[in-house]
């Protein structure tokens, strides 16, 4: 059992690549308009559950593919989710909406839950299921302040 997953890594930088570009040219930041303390420290820790688990398999928590061809559909599938993330980044990099808020918030969540159903663990899986709904409800209700 290997202890590193080199493409749950690779996943990770794809995805904070364009997060990256867009906090360096948005040095002012990113502004809440929509504060839920609860929310946001179960959305932290399921973000940093989901970044730690796609990279880090703990024994006993991770049991691995199913099969060869589990493996394939897991790359070719997060592969497909994560140039669909980037494209969206890219169109949508200077507007603000809810279909951008509501689009780069749902498809992590969605890598991050199917890598932990693909891969079996139970960390990950546990974490994106923290991290998902509050993600998306963030995003979503920033979005929507910002448009009123």
């Amino acid at each position: 059992m290997e202890w590193i997953n080199i493409f749950g890594t690779l996943f990770i930088v794809l995805i904070m690549i364009p997060n990256i570009l867009y906090a360096l040219k948005h040095k002012e930041g990113f502004e809440n308009k929509w504060n839920n303390r609860m929310v946001e420290i179960i959305e932290q820790i399921g973000r940093f559950g989901c970044f730690g688990f796609m990279i880090v398999n703990i024994p006993g928590t991770w049991f691995g593919w199913w099969s060869d061809e589990a493996f394939a559909i897991y790359l070719v599938v997060n592969i497909v989710l994560i140039v669909l993330y980037c494209v969206i980044w890219i169109v949508c990099f200077s507007k603000d909406s809810v279909f951008k808020a509501l689009s780069l918030s749902i498809i992590p969540a969605v890598i991050f839950l199917f890598s932990g159903i693909m891969s079996r663990s139970v960390l990950l899986i546990i974490s994106s299921l923290l991290f998902a709904p509050t993600h998306i409800l963030i995003s979503y209700n920033n979005s929507a302040y910002s448009e009123m």
